[in-house]
């Protein structure tokens, strides 16, 4: 007999709806929720290292390693970003090596390191669609009358 839902159906709609949402959303956002989800992942590992829970200290650190070089490192525009992309750059490839040196030595203060410097940088990117999109409500009707 037909079963509508399973475990297995339900984690394929939700990777095609991830893939879909992937492939809609603009290269702000994406950076965005690159941003957040680094600093869960640092997050989910320093609660990890607490609890003496290695495997998801583990598999949490690795994840935080992934998006940095894989996401964030990937995705500079060196060309066009100048000296902002060079330091993003020095300040990921600097979090990386943290990341590694937290995991082999357990270093909660490492991880905390890590935390504290992205945190500022996920801010700053928030508020700049924030005020691009105020300078846009604002340009709207200037436009609109002319």
């Amino acid at each position: 007999m037909f079963n509508a839902f399973t475990p297995r159906s339900a984690s394929a709609y939700q990777r095609i709806n991830v893939e879909t949402s992937m492939h809609t959303i603009d290269q702000h956002q994406l950076v965005s929720l690159l941003l957040e989800g680094l600093l869960q992942a640092v997050a989910t590992a320093r609660g990890a290292l607490a609890r003496g829970d290695v495997p998801t200290k583990c598999s949490s650190i690795t994840k935080a390693v992934r998006i940095l070089e894989e996401g964030l490192m990937t995705s500079l525009d060196q060309e066009a970003g100048g000296d902002i992309a060079a330091n993003l750059e020095a300040v990921y490839d600097y979090s990386v090596r943290r990341l590694i040196q937290a995991n082999a030595r357990n270093d909660d203060a490492m991880l905390q390191e890590v935390y504290r410097l992205i945190e500022p940088i996920s801010q700053a990117w928030k508020e700049m669609k924030k005020n691009n999109h105020a300078a846009n409500d604002v340009a709207q009707p200037v436009l609109a009358e002319a």
